[in-house]
């Protein structure tokens, strides 16, 4: 029987996982996080797999799954992940597809990459909220007076006070909680942080990102926005097309 694997924990790898067993094609999907795994849940025609790959264990899980196809359906800024997928389905001789985000139209200040952000936000002494997410912590670290300026929207999870202990932010300055976030929710979050400047990516409609920026807008705030790496490859609507006619 033929399967795909979906590299996942996205809203797009949710719903083309979801799309696959509604059409009665088997897939196993991979997802980093508990997170990513309690929102596909098991079923018949879905078998999901949890934790973190490098590039090795991904070949190894590939070559054991006799795969058809790898659908590549990562974050559109996981860009070592996605460069770990390629090159594992380049080593097994497994047809990849990577399924792309629809993009957004910029809004605000735009920079191109991290360093480029942080350099920015250390030419002014205002208020930033973050919504890039526990991962960039370390970044954020070398903003000036960052334990007093900064403020993180993450998801919750056990680590946040260790990993605030470990980089000098104040726990106060946390705001943990689940998306999907609304207009009024990112206003409540800008208004309780007392944010001057709004930091975000450009993650897309199923992302969250005019939520963001209207919210920003009616508070009268400035927005950041690290813009999207170089991407190419499927939309949904073609992807399931494409896969549905050949399997």
């Amino acid at each position: 029987m033929k399967k795909i694997l979906i590299f996942g924990g996205t809203t797009e790898g949710r719903e083309f996982a979801e799309w696959c067993a509604a059409n009665g094609i088997h897939a196993d999907v991979s997802v980093t996080t508990d997170y990513g795994a309690r929102l596909l849940g098991n079923g018949k025609m879905l078998n999901v797999f949890t934790g973190k790959l490098d590039c090795g264990e991904m070949k190894t899980l590939i070559n054991a799954g006799n795969y058809a196809a790898v659908v590549d359906a990562t974050h559109p800024y996981a860009t070592e992940a996605t460069a770990n997928i390629r090159e594992a389905c380049k080593c097994t001789v497994v047809p990849y597809y990577r399924l792309t985000r629809e993009e957004c139209k910029l809004s605000g200040t735009c920079v191109e990459n991290l360093d480029e952000l942080i350099t920015f936000l250390n030419t002014t002494e205002k208020t930033i909220l973050s919504t890039l997410g526990s991962k960039e912590f370390p970044v954020f670290a070398k903003v000036n007076d960052c334990k007093k300026r900064v403020w993180f929207r993450v998801l919750p999870t056990t680590d946040i006070a260790d990993i605030c202990g470990r980089y000098g932010f104040d726990e106060t300055h946390i705001i943990a909680e689940r998306p999907p976030y609304s207009v009024e929710t990112n206003i409540e979050h800008i208004g309780r942080s007392g944010a001057e400047i709004l930091v975000t990516k450009e993650c897309g409609v199923k992302g969250g990102y005019p939520e963001k920026i209207a919210a920003a807008k009616e508070c009268g705030i400035e927005t950041i926005t690290v813009k999207r790496p170089a991407d190419s490859g499927y939309s949904f609507n073609e992807l399931t097309k494409y896969i549905g006619e050949n399997l």
